[in-house]
């Protein structure tokens, strides 16, 4: 095909596809021009990966139990090993994988797509950006009660804050979300709050003033977008922060009821039998949590890394 034919064909897109096509490509060539980003991203696709595909890759069931081979380590029939009650753990480790960033599970019957620490940064970053825009925006007297309640709620530690939050409402992937949420709002609100008070200062900020916008629309259609690179990256952070207090959460017994495949729990049940010389159940849902943060956590440095380059 010569660059004449490839040159119509993109011209014959329509407008919006040219232009998701064209951001895509630019994401891309940002990710893969930073080391650290690139390493960052296959760790989370990996794990994206086979929690997208948990039914294809695993040979069992998270909750079937053979009885015939509890705590036993790494075979060919269980590659992983199993736990104390004969449960596949690479079966396990990517269903917990899946829920938490593919499903939400509501219940039995009933769940959600986009896995419950992503719910979690989401709801966060629609109360957060919309109090951050408010506060910044408006200022005087609106600004100075919403930071002194945030800050009110930030003052408490962050795992207490989570404990205050599930105990009262029970162990659920539900009320998992809402305390990722709460919790992680007081920290978005401050950064898009931050971020408003430099932008609404702008020429097309005073512009749209003066064309007589109303508030909601310069808030949300002048603000937001020019505020969007900041704010994703440290989503990114926060879906790490997110599924590191899940596994806190499991770990404490607040997590995701059993029999859920949920890595905060499969530690703290296979911490039971360490010492007995079983280290797989505690050993690999560790791992897992490690690698995700720390994958995420690579994905953001690398794009802060690679967006302030070209500012």
């Amino acid at each position: 095909m010569t660059s004449t034919e490839q040159t119509a064909d993109t011209a014959s897109l329509p407008p919006e596809r040219t232009g998701f096509f064209k951001n895509l490509k630019n994401g891309l060539s940002v990710l893969l021009s930073s080391k650290t980003a690139s390493v960052g991203l296959v760790i989370v696709l990996f794990w994206v990966i086979v929690a997208l595909f948990a039914p294809l890759l695993s040979p069992y069931s998270p909750t079937e139990q053979d009885w015939r081979a509890p705590n036993q380590g790494p075979t060919l029939k269980h590659p992983l090993g199993t736990d104390e009650l004969g449960r596949d753990l690479w079966s396990r480790l990517i269903y917990g994988a899946r829920v938490v960033l593919i499903v939400l599970p509501i219940s039995d019957q009933v769940w959600f797509p986009i896995g419950t620490a992503i719910w979690g940064v989401i709801a966060s970053l629609l109360f957060g950006a919309s109090l951050g825009l408010l506060s910044g925006y408006r200022g005087g007297w609106m600004d100075e009660i919403i930071m002194r309640l945030l800050d009110a709620m930030m003052s408490i530690p962050i795992i207490l804050l989570y404990l205050i939050i599930v105990t009262a409402m029970g162990a659920s992937a539900l009320n998992v979300v809402i305390a990722i949420a709460i919790v992680g709002t007081p920290g978005v609100a401050r950064l898009v709050r931050s971020l408003t008070l430099d932008i609404r200062t702008r020429d097309y900020i005073r512009a749209a003033e003066t064309r007589g916008e109303s508030t909601l629309y310069i808030m949300f259609v002048e603000i937001l977008p020019n505020a969007k690179g900041p704010i994703i990256i440290d989503a990114m952070l926060r879906v790490g922060y997110a599924i590191f207090a899940m596994g806190t959460l499991g770990f404490l017994g607040l997590g995701l009821p059993p029999p859920s495949p949920d890595w905060g729990s499969m530690v703290a049940k296979g911490r039971e039998f360490i010492l007995s010389g079983s280290p797989w159940a505690a050993l690999w849902p560790s791992i897992a949590i490690a690698s995700l943060v720390v994958g995420l956590n690579l994905l953001a440095d690398g794009l802060r890394e690679e967006t302030m380059r070209y500012q």
